[in-house]
Order: C-alpha cells, then structure tokens, then sequence
C-alpha cells in the first residue's frame, strides 16, 4: 500500500508562484502513474498533469504552459511547479496515484488573491 503526504500550499497574489510536493511512502514500485487533481466547492474533481513511471507528461489545457510535474525518484517525491497563478487556480489540489480510482492525498489549498 502507498501513503501520500502534501505539502506547499498557501496563499499567493495573481501572477505568483508555488511548488506543491507528494512525497509517497510504502509500496511504491506499485506506483505506475501519478497525478494532480483539483476541486473547487461545489464542483467535481479536475485533472491538472500526469506523470508516468517512463517520465511522460501530459498537462490539462488550462494549465499548459504554466505548470511543471515532475518525479525525484530518489526521494520518492512529485511536484508540480506552478507559475502565472491566477484567481481561477484557487483550489484543495490532490496527490493521486494509479488513476482516478487508486489512492489520493488529503489536499493542500491553494489561494490566489489580492
């Protein structure tokens, strides 16, 4: 079994940065893919960025170009990089491993404001 443990989130201006971590624990060469997610209430979860064992990235749309996901295997630790925050990216952003049915984080907010 996988434990992921969040951290980085916080408040930040329109325009600012943040880098999230998920650092796993456990069975992780049971890890395939892992991912972000985010959710806003009273709207359904959100995929943001993938990143396969083989190093592959995928970004959702809105984020493309201003968001980075990456893997420190040796420390068993993914991070998404995130620049050019605007309102729209205030979100609880989630760790996920193994697809949208596989194991979750418990959330880190993320507040853009004035």
């Amino acid at each position: 079994q996988v434990q992921l443990v969040e951290s980085g989130g916080g408040l930040v201006q329109p325009g600012g940065s943040l880098r999230l971590s998920c650092a796993a624990s456990g069975n992780i060469f049971s890890i395939y893919r892992m991912a972000w997610y985010r959710q806003t209430p009273g709207n359904q979860r959100e995929w943001v960025a993938t990143i396969t064992r083989s190093g592959s990235t995928t970004y959702a749309d809105s984020v493309k170009g201003r968001f980075t996901i990456s893997m420190d295997n040796a420390k068993n630790t993914m991070s998404l990089q995130m620049n050019s925050l605007n309102p729209e990216d205030t979100a609880v952003y989630y760790c996920n491993a193994n697809g949208y049915g596989g194991l979750w984080g418990q959330g880190t907010q993320v507040t853009v404001s004035s």
